[in-house]
């Protein structure tokens, strides 16, 4: 089966095609197929990655799948939340995950509650209308470091440390971060969905 993947990351994209792979579905990003990012206007993740999943599907007329994700500081009340991806530019940066990462300890320097979750929501649509989408939520709780530790990963994987590793998800081996991060999680939750619903005779 092929899906069409609401998303230009390269890197969603690698991390979800091995999680894919055994299912044998085929994840194709959205911008081999010549289709644009769709609007994000809303303030929860599953309104987001639905929103995405039905242009993708409405674009291509293959089923899709899409991932909206960020991260939630405790500290901050849940933000940057849905706004993580442009969080940087709050504070005078250009968009990016290094970015991002300078800005958010920059912000947290005073802090002691340093509590925050990577939340995944993944959302497929058979097509755009799809009137019951399969939606998955993964979610990886630990604690913002002072400085970035780790070369594996993307996004705040480098100062994301989960308290059961002693590390953060940048210095854990790939196939251990895909396992416990919260796209894994939220991955190993729609591949279920998905064969119980839509792929089970």
């Amino acid at each position: 089966m092929k899906l069409v993947l609401a998303s230009n990351n390269a890197g969603k994209l690698a991390e979800l095609q091995a999680m894919f792979s055994p299912l044998g579905v085929e994840l194709v990003r959205q911008s081999d197929l010549g289709v644009g990012e769709a609007e994000e206007p809303y303030r929860t993740f599953v309104e987001n990655a639905l929103a995405k999943a039905r242009h993708a599907a409405a674009a291509t007329g293959l089923p899709a799948l899409a991932d909206d994700a960020g991260l939630c500081v405790r500290a901050f009340d849940g933000l940057p939340g849905v706004d993580t991806a442009y969080y940087a530019t709050q504070f005078g940066y250009e968009k990016g995950d290094a970015n991002n990462v300078r800005a958010l300890l920059e912000q947290m320097a005073g802090i002691e509650d340093r509590r925050a979750a990577l939340v995944s929501t993944l959302v497929a649509v058979r097509t755009p209308d799809d009137p019951e989408p399969l939606i998955a939520v993964g979610r990886a709780a630990g604690e913002i470091t002072r400085e970035p530790a780790g070369s594996n990963g993307f996004g705040f994987d480098p100062v994301m440390f989960i308290p059961a590793f002693g590390q953060t998800f940048a210095q854990l081996p790939v196939e251990t971060k895909n396992v416990h991060s919260h796209r894994g999680q939220a991955a190993r939750a729609m591949l279920a969905l998905m064969r119980e619903r839509w792929l089970a005779d």
